[in-house]
């Protein structure tokens, strides 16, 4: 299976909802207690397996491993020993109750980018080994489960989303060794994980956040693709430390917008917490009305002067940690650090490796002003077709660029993501 497959129901296909519920036979024919949830093992390769079944039986709920369930089906749940004999359930680190964990909660379909929500969850034997294969996010198994029991296998799967593209939230069970691996977030964009942060509640957001949080670059680029309300929600629930830690590895324009979005309390302690450099570009920027070039801007540029070899320009720009967007030109400079050129990333692919700065770049550069206001910057470039343009002081000294993205996030309407449905859940 991959991503949503036909409704087609294979012959052994099991739905956690027939099977809940469920009279016990014992290995003598004679009915043993009710079946209450199926246990799984998450965290491993592959689909994960059940270990075992929660019966109840005189109001006990007990343990039964998978090895001693003779029949796992919709019509018979047939064990070879009776539940008498075994002991009562608790929890093990790694495992989750299909019902009362997973069931109709969200779950993360990374194959769509999209949350889902358990209505179904689908087992199957493979082997002789059960496991969980899938759910269902359709209306059907809600219809499924207000009917009688006998006619529940009558209503076919609306969708099954195979559970190799799925990821469930478990920071709500109480195994305190369970979170969601990075791996699969890893394969998505910030602003496809972002759109599942905003779909999600606080908790689940949250939980997300953590699992990318193993990569602290992915985990700033997802916080600048959130809107401005979810950041600040996300960050007042941080300690000073763990949010000084999370705008230093942002852009500093889009940190520095996030800072003053903040509680005014908050803010010179946070600033206090992050490394001198990203401080002094920080303080800098605040110094700039948000809605002008000097606050739009990023000051992390790329810039030589015009006496430096393009093979220098090629390795600066291979070495930077800076996004593709602001390391598509070089800005050009004289001994005093006057902007006169600009260089795109293609004209030094193409130009000779040992030829001057100087005379691969484009003079009289297009330049806006740090007090320039946003109509102006988004005139100027739109007039000159600019992707990046450079802002400088009044002696022509380079301060920063704004790239074209920086323009568009400024004039979309707040809340856009929202407005246009993107990661609502299924």
């Amino acid at each position: 299976m991959a991503g949503l497959v036909p409704a087609a129901e294979p012959p052994d296909l099991v739905h956690l909802s027939c099977l809940l519920g469920s009279r016990l036979t014992g290995p003598g024919g004679q009915r043993e207690g009710r079946l209450a949830d199926v246990i799984v093992r998450l965290g491993g390769a592959g689909y994960p397996p059940v270990t075992g079944l929660v019966v109840r039986v005189d109001g006990v709920d007990r343990f039964v491993p998978i090895a001693k369930v003779g029949q796992l089906s919709c019509a018979d749940v047939r064990l070879v020993d009776v539940p008498g004999s075994f002991g009562r359930f608790e929890r093990r680190p790694g495992e989750v109750l299909l019902s009362r964990d997973l069931s109709a909660r969200h779950l993360i379909n990374v194959e769509g980018a999209r949350l889902v929500r358990a209505n179904e969850i689908e087992l199957t034997s493979v082997r002789g080994r059960w496991e969980v294969v899938g759910v269902d996010p359709s209306s059907k198994p809600v219809l499924r489960r207000v009917l009688p029991r006998a006619w529940r296998r009558r209503v076919k799967p609306g969708g099954i989303v195979d559970w190799a593209d799925i990821e469930p939230f478990v920071g709500h069970v109480p195994t305190a060794r369970l979170r969601i691996p990075f791996r699969k977030l890893a394969r998505l964009h910030p602003a496809q994980l972002a759109d599942l942060v905003e779909a999600a509640s606080q908790e689940e957001g949250e939980e997300i956040l953590r699992a990318v949080g193993a990569d602290r670059a992915l985990e700033a680029d997802v916080f600048e693709e959130l809107e401005p309300d979810r950041q600040v929600e996300l960050l007042r629930s941080r300690s000073d430390e763990e949010a000084a830690r999370v705008l230093s590895a942002m852009a500093p324009d889009d940190a520095v917008d996030l800072l003053t979005e903040l509680d005014q309390e908050r803010r010179l302690p946070i600033l206090q917490r992050m490394p001198a450099v990203t401080q002094a570009k920080l303080r800098r920027l605040l110094s700039y009305h948000p809605e002008t070039a000097g606050g739009l801007m990023n000051p992390d540029v790329i810039a030589l002067p015009g006496d430096r070899r393009v093979a220098e320009a090629l390795q600066e720009i291979k070495g930077s940690t800076a996004p593709p967007e602001a390391v598509g030109v070089v800005f050009v400079t004289d001994a005093e650090g006057r902007l006169t050129g600009t260089a795109l990333l293609v004209e030094l692919l193409r130009a000779d490796p040992a030829a001057p700065l100087s005379s691969v770049a484009r003079p009289e550069p297009v330049a806006l002003a740090p007090d320039a206001d946003v109509h102006e910057v988004v005139r100027k470039m739109t007039d000159f077709n600019l992707a990046v343009a450079p802002v400088v002081d009044d002696e022509g000294g380079l301060l920063g660029q704004i790239t074209v993205d920086d323009v568009l996030e400024l004039l979309l309407p707040s809340g856009w993501r929202r407005q246009y449905g993107m990661a609502a859940p299924e």
